[in-house]
Order: structure tokens, then C-alpha cells, then sequence
């Protein structure tokens, strides 16, 4: 095969795919309710990305009523494309269009595996019956939608010239947008580049300027952003991207990464794209809440530390002058320097105004209990930062619905006693609970107290601390992650916040277990307003 191929020129707007509903979704322990889902589709339209895959309508009906409800809501004549994915079957494609429909900019969004190893081992299929069921399936979506984007899923690991084929037919059969996925995170960002560029040169086709070509890229060896944008730079115009990197195994390219890399690097890449920048870290934030999947520290963009500076050498440079070590500004990506100082002084109206320059335009009932909780903690740190307010905000809410809420817990521990916890919580019928219980540290009591309470069986995977400003009346953040025992071991997520950390970790996993209520289990409450056992299937 040809490897100094040209790249097509192309426009230099590159569209943003996001697909942190779908892939994102399907990382462990990243279930979201369709409520959830809709609020991350909102700030993604606000975000300004081209294209939201808001899911996968065929997977279960509840998929389905998510992505029609994100069509109808978010999908205006002045907002994204509201896509669906579908495989290459039939029903999956009258499913994605029952979905999709609602949207002012429909797509489907339809795939194949065009890789050896999957045709034979995952689908039964020679390369000629895959073509044809390209061919077929292709055409049917362009009868019903006028915007169908194919993939040809596992490109990374097939044949150049057979990937060039199927991709020439679905653009015959009215394909717009064609994505060649590197979807087991196998390619090298050199190879993965002169094989965009080589299909590109050699599909029927591919060259006409109203085809888009797309980049989908897992991060397996930690090359998905660097293939994404070698990709990009070879011809492609899409690329297909989730908040954090969130998605299966490792995870897919992250959207900060490749937004800020075309931004900061406009003089290499001479691409754009129309992402507001400003609003990255609250959306992240937001997306790490809702999955109750944290950020590791060292993210790059987003991370707690991604505009930390440690050594001697480099914060003299950076006191001197920013641009020594800081290649973008934290304000870039809406990490705020504001020098206003709120306590517990501080009026319902400073509140509100500082929120909404943090991009938080909460309506009055909302600021209500946001502002109501602002207090409390006000009562127990001398300032609060813009950090503090945005974890009060993400723990009022963008929470979980509350079958259980956390009344109040005390907690005696230390060397010379027995750690015990003693509760009291709010049932789904709205009666109190009060429970005790001993643990080998004060978190083990309490959540020995939640689950004498709850009664959900589930095991604790995952539990993570860690704190959100400076100083000892620091806010603490706990994030968990817990996974029901019967058998199918789904996994779910919770996040909290409080300056005493032993709350905050009661938060956190009451959150984890009241998304596992909403997902797989009901609590039946007796005509006498007694509580019965939680159900969960296949849990007796």
C-alpha cells in the first residue's frame, strides 16, 4: 500500500462528535437515567458540539425514550445533531429512527466490523456478506433519514483496501459522514494517519467535499488523542470524542484533549472548531458526578493538577511570567481567578451572581437549597471559593433521585473506642430511620448503619477521597463506586461533598445505592406505611 498519500483539502472547521451518552456510557459503572442524560445533552449543546450520539435506541426501550426525549429537547433548529448508533440490522435502524426523528437535524448512525478476526469470530460473516449487508442496511437508513453517518467498526486491524471498498459502497448508498474507528485502540498515530489519508485517496468517492470523513479512536495504549488528531491531519473533519475520555477498558479520545490541542496549537494544526472552551471544566465536573467516575489528578486539561506548579524552578518561572510553563490559562477552560471573596455574610444575590459567572444560571427554586446549603458551609469555613460553590452545586444538584436521604450522622472514633455510627435517614415512604452500627473505621460504620437501612445487596469496588481546596476546613469530595450482586454485577457511582469528610463519604455512597435503586431495584412500602425488603432481581 501506498504510504505518502496526500491529505484531501478539506475545510478547516473540524466537527465535534460527542458520544459521551453512548461509549461513554458503556464504561464500567457509568450508568446514567435518562434525567441524567438529558442534563449532559443540554451543556453539551451549550458546549457547542456539532453532533450528540445521545445513544443506542435499540439497546432497551429506556435507551430509546432517552434519545427521543434529547431530540425533542435539545435537538433544535439552532442546536446539534441528535444522532443514534445502530448496527447494521433492520430493527436497529427503525429503532434509531423512532428515536431520532423528533430531532430538526436527524442521523443515524449505522456500523459493520470490516476487520478478519470479528467477521469471523464475532459476526459469521465472509467480507462479501458484509459488504452486502453494508450495501442493504446503508441504503435502508438513507430511505428513512437524509443524514446517515457508517463505520466500518475494528478498521484499525483490517485490510486498507477492503475498508476503501466498503466505505466506497456506503457512499454510493447515500452515506454522508464515514468513520474509520480504531476501535480496539491498536493503531500507532503515524500508521493511523497514512491509513486515513490512503482510504481517503482510494475510496470511490471519497474525495467529493460533501463527504465527511471521521476519526474514532480508543485509548488502549494511550495514543487515542494522538491518533485523533493524526487522523484529523491526514483529511478527516470529525472527530468523535467523550467528556474526560470516559468510555470502554480505557476509554476514548478525550474532548478537552483534542479541543485544546487544535486551540493552543492553531499554528501547527491550522484546524478550529466550535467549542466554547470556557464552559470544558464545568461540563467535566458535571460528567464526572453524574458517572461517579473521578478525575485522576493529573488529567491533562482537566485534571486537579493540570495547572499546579510544585518545583522550585518552575513556579519562579510562572510567577514571572505565565506563559514560562502555563502553554494555555486555566480561564481558558473556565477555571476561574476571581479574587471575590463569599462567607457567611455573603447575600443570596453575590451568590447568585457568582454562580452564573461560573456558568450555574440556577432558577429560584434551585438556588433556594443551593443557597440554603451555601450557609452551611459557610458556617464552618471562613471563605468559600469558587471550587467549594461548585461542589455545593453538584451535590444539590446534580445528584441521583433521593429514595433515601440523609438526615444526619454522628460518628465516635478514635484508638482507644469502637468506631460507631449512628443514623438517621428518610425512607422512599418518608418515614425516619434511625440506625446504629459499629466498623473498623468510622466510613465502615456508616455505611454498615446505610445498609441495615437499605438493605440493597452490593459490593463496594471503589472508594476515593480527596479534597477540593487548600487548608484544613478544606470541603472534602469522595467519590464511590459499588456492583449489585446478582449475578449480571452492574456497576454504579456516587459522589459527595462536605467539609466533614465522614459525611460526605455517607453522601457519596447513599448516592451509588440510590442510582442502583433507580436502575434494578424498588423499595415496597406496606398500606401501613411500614418497610419492606428492597427487591433486586436475583437477589433472593
Amino acid at each position: 500500500m501506498e504510504s505518502d498519500v496526500q491529505p484531501a483539502v478539506r475545510s478547516n472547521h473540524v466537527r465535534i462528535f460527542d458520544t459521551t451518552l453512548r461509549d461513554g456510557e458503556q464504561s464500567p459503572g457509568a450508568s446514567l437515567n435518562s434525567a441524567e442524560k438529558l442534563e449532559i445533552a443540554r451543556h453539551l449543546a451549550s458546549l457547542g458540539v456539532d453532533i450528540i450520539e445521545a445513544g443506542f435506541p435499540a439497546a432497551s426501550p429506556d435507551d430509546l425514550m432517552a434519545v427521543r426525549r434529547i431530540a425533542e429537547e435539545v435537538g433544535k433548529a439552532d442546536g446539534p445533531i441528535i444522532c443514534g448508533l445502530a448496527r447494521c440490522v433492520k430493527n436497529d435502524i427503525d429503532k434509531c429512527w423512532e428515536a431520532v426523528q423528533y430531532a430538526a437535524k436527524p442521523r443515524i448512525h449505522t456500523f459493520i466490523s470490516t476487520s478478519d478476526i470479528h467477521l469471523k469470530y464475532q459476526f459469521n460473516m465472509t467480507r462479501e456478506q458484509a459488504l452486502q449487508r453494508a450495501r442493504d442496511m446503508v441504503r435502508h437508513a438513507r430511505s428513512l433519514c437524509a443524514d446517515v453517518e457508517f463505520s466500518t467498526m475494528d478498521a484499525g486491524r483490517s485490510e486498507w483496501a477492503y475498508v476503501a471498498q466498503v466505505c466506497g459502497v456506503a457512499i454510493e448508498e447515500g452515506a454522508t459522514t464515514i468513520n474509520v474507528p480504531d476501535t480496539v485502540g491498536y493503531m500507532m498515530p503515524d500508521e493511523y494517519g497514512r491509513m486515513m489519508a490512503w482510504v481517503i485517496e482510494n475510496t470511490p468517492g471519497g474525495k467529493n467535499p460533501n463527504v465527511i470523513w471521521s476519526v474514532h479512536c480508543h485509548n488502549d495504549l494511550g495514543l487515542a488523542t494522538a491518533n485523533t488528531l493524526a487522523g484529523i491531519n491526514a483529511g478527516a473533519r470529525q472527530a468523535e470524542v467523550t467528556i474526560n475520555g470516559i468510555g470502554e477498558r480505557a476509554g476514548n479520545t478525550a474532548l478537552e484533549e483534542v479541543v485544546m490541542a487544535i486551540n493552543t496549537r492553531r499554528d501547527f494544526h491550522k484546524l478550529e472548531t466550535g467549542i466554547d472552551t470556557k464552559q470544558i471544566s464545568r461540563i467535566s465536573r458535571l460528567v464526572a458526578n453524574y458517572t461517579g467516575i473521578s478525575i485522576q489528578p493529573n488529567k491533562a486539561i482537566v485534571g486537579a493538577n493540570a495547572f499546579a506548579h510544585e518545583a522550585g524552578i518552575h513556579q519562579d518561572g510562572q510567577l514571572k511570567n505565565r506563559e514560562t510553563y502555563e502553554i494555555m490559562t486555566p480561564e481558558s477552560v473556565g477555571l476561574s481567578d476571581s479574587k471575590l471573596v463569599l462567607g457567611k455574610h455573603s447575600g443570596r444575590h453575590a451568590v447568585k451572581a457568582r454562580l452564573r459567572d461560573l456558568g450555574y444560571p440556577l432558577a429560584d427554586a434551585e438556588l433556594d437549597e443551593v443557597f440554603k446549603r451555601f450557609k452551611e458551609v459557610a458556617d464552618k469555613k471562613k471563605h468559600i471559593t469558587d471550587a467549594d460553590l461548585q461542589a455545593i452545586v453538584s451535590d444539590q444538584m446534580q445528584g441521583p433521585a433521593e429514595f433515601y436521604k440523609l438526615r444526619g450522622i454522628q460518628v465516635t472514633c478514635g484508638q482507644l473506642d469502637m468506631p460507631t455510627a449512628t443514623l438517621k435517614m428518610e425512607g422512599p415512604d418518608g418515614k425516619l430511620y434511625i440506625e446504629a452500627a459499629v466498623g473498623v473505621g468510622p466510613v465502615d460504620a456508616v455505611y454498615t448503619a446505610i445498609d441495615r437501612i437499605v438493605k440493597v445487596p452490593n459490593k463496594l469496588l471503589e472508594f476515593a477521597v480527596h479534597a477540593i481546596t487548600e487548608g484544613v476546613d478544606a470541603q472534602g469530595e469522595v467519590t464511590v463506586r459499588i456492583c449489585t450482586q446478582d449475578g449480571e454485577y452492574q456497576t454504579f457511582g456516587g459522589h459527595g461533598s462536605d467539609p466533614d469528610i465522614i459525611v460526605a463519604s455517607g453522601k457519596a455512597y447513599l448516592a451509588a445505592l440510590n442510582r442502583m435503586l433507580a436502575a434494578v431495584g424498588t423499595a415496597d412500602i406496606s398500606p401501613e406505611g411500614e418497610r419492606a425488603a428492597v427487591h433486586l432481581p436475583g437477589a433472593d
